[in-house]
């Protein structure tokens, strides 16, 4: 029986706004990102997808995001599981920091390796292997039972949480998750063989403007 996977990353944020680093701190959606969640909701309400139960972390962000879409495809009160497992990538001492002014502290490159390496945290935080290393065990033990057993399944997180998950399902090695981003509010739909491999995916809207 194959199983549904959606991955939303949230829509825009304050802090994405205002191109600062986030991590676990916890701004609000703008309006751009209200519109972002909403239009990701209509995508998926187009396609007929109705879920079982629906995965958040516990930032506001990805909360309302996840809302907007149930409200959105028309279950408002659908069982959803929120857990820090999904948080956001911890940045650490760069958190609320502006990029471009760590940029000017710390230098470009070194700023370019805390943000797209692998590998290597920011000061006090975590990198995406980190980020992975949480996120992994979460969805092995509590998402893709419920994806295998048939269930349609909401994951609604972060670029990096969600980051994480795309390298596994998608196969990609570690410097080919260095160069993908996610676009805020887009879904990507998963569906998952028996042996919980990638039967196909789509993408519900526009990659192109991720950041």
């Amino acid at each position: 029986m194959s199983g549904t996977l959606v991955l939303v990353r949230h829509g825009q944020s304050e802090w994405n706004l205002k191109n600062l680093f986030t991590g676990w701190k916890n701004p609000d959606l703008t309006e751009q990102g209200l519109i972002e969640a909403t239009d990701g909701a209509e995508a998926l309400k187009q396609t007929g997808i109705h879920f079982d139960i629906a995965f958040t972390s516990v930032l506001v962000r990805a909360e309302r995001t996840c809302q907007i879409i149930l409200d959105g495809v028309g279950q408002p009160d659908l069982e959803t599981i929120h857990d820090q497992a999904l948080n956001e990538r911890d940045y650490g001492d760069l958190a609320g920091l502006n990029k471009d002014d760590a940029r000017k502290k710390w230098g470009e490159e070194q700023v370019h390796i805390w943000r797209r390496s692998y590998d290597i945290p920011p000061p006090g935080g975590e990198s995406l292997k980190d980020t992975g290393a949480r996120v992994w065990p979460y969805y092995m033990m509590e998402i893709l039972p419920r994806v295998l057993a048939g269930q349609k399944v909401l994951v609604a997180a972060h670029g990096n949480s969600l980051r994480s998950l795309v390298m596994v399902l998608d196969r990609l090695s570690e410097a080919e998750i260095t160069g993908l981003n996610l676009a805020t509010g887009v879904p990507i739909v998963y569906q998952l063989k028996a042996d919980s491999t990638v039967a196909s995916k789509q993408v519900l809207g526009d990659m192109s403007k991720a950041h």
